[in-house]
């Protein structure tokens, strides 16, 4: 059996995209060894899904800390204690510093809930609603020391409906999420990933339809005259 990647979840929250990538490493299609769970909230939904899947917990406070570079700093140890490989943020809700972005060079990934560069930050399903935008996704992508501006790894694409709202949108968004995350971080364990600049080279390619999306969608002008 070849070595699975250590894997370490930093989660703020309910953890959903935790609990994706438990479910891939329990059915065997994903290499990985989730090694900690690392939230800096206590009593969230993360820890819970972590303690029921046998995964250890720490919950590290970002109050008790006098700056970011501290909190960081506390956090890196812990995760180098616990010999992670790998750094997925899933839902952890702190901009973390460069303290971290040193301890691991291009092994932090990230997924946010739209199309980036489109709608960077929170709120983001709103934000698409807002501007009109017929389409929004998600990404994952490698952390750098930006809001969301790390090379991207893979995106799923979904269209915005007439009468979505924030939640329906994430609803679906966060379908995708769920699929996408656990698959960015496979091709990490596979070894199939570089970095070219802001280009992530995958190797070997994985084929990509040439699909064109369209919304709305273009009527059908024969069965229409009908």
């Amino acid at each position: 059996m070849s070595k699975l990647l250590r894997v370490g979840v930093l989660a703020s929250g309910g953890g959903t995209n935790l609990q994706a990538i438990i479910d891939r490493c329990q059915d065997g299609s994903l290499s990985a060894e989730l090694v900690v769970v690392l939230t800096n909230k206590p009593g969230v939904g993360a820890l819970d899904r972590a303690s029921e899947a046998g995964i250890p917990t720490l919950c590290i406070d970002h109050r008790g800390f006098s700056s970011r570079e501290a909190f960081d700093q506390a956090v890196v140890t812990a995760l180098q204690d616990a010999g992670v490989e790998l750094v997925v943020l899933a839902g952890f809700m702190r901009i973390i510093t460069q303290v971290f972005l040193d301890a691991f060079p291009q092994r932090i990934i990230n997924i946010h809930p739209a199309l980036l560069p489109a709608f960077p930050g929170l709120h983001v399903q709103q934000q698409a609603i807002d501007y009109g935008a017929r389409f929004s996704g998600c990404t994952v992508h490698f952390v750098d020391g930006g809001v969301d501006t790390g090379a991207i790894i893979i995106q799923a694409v979904v269209p915005v409906l007439p009468d979505d709202t924030a939640d329906t949108l994430a609803t679906r968004i966060l379908e995708q999420e769920h699929r996408v995350y656990p698959q960015a971080i496979q091709l990490i364990a596979d070894g199939r990933i570089s970095i070219a600049g802001r280009q992530v080279i995958i190797t070997p390619e994985i084929p990509t339809k040439p699909v064109a999306l369209v919304n709305p969608a273009i009527s059908d002008r024969s069965s229409r005259d009908q």
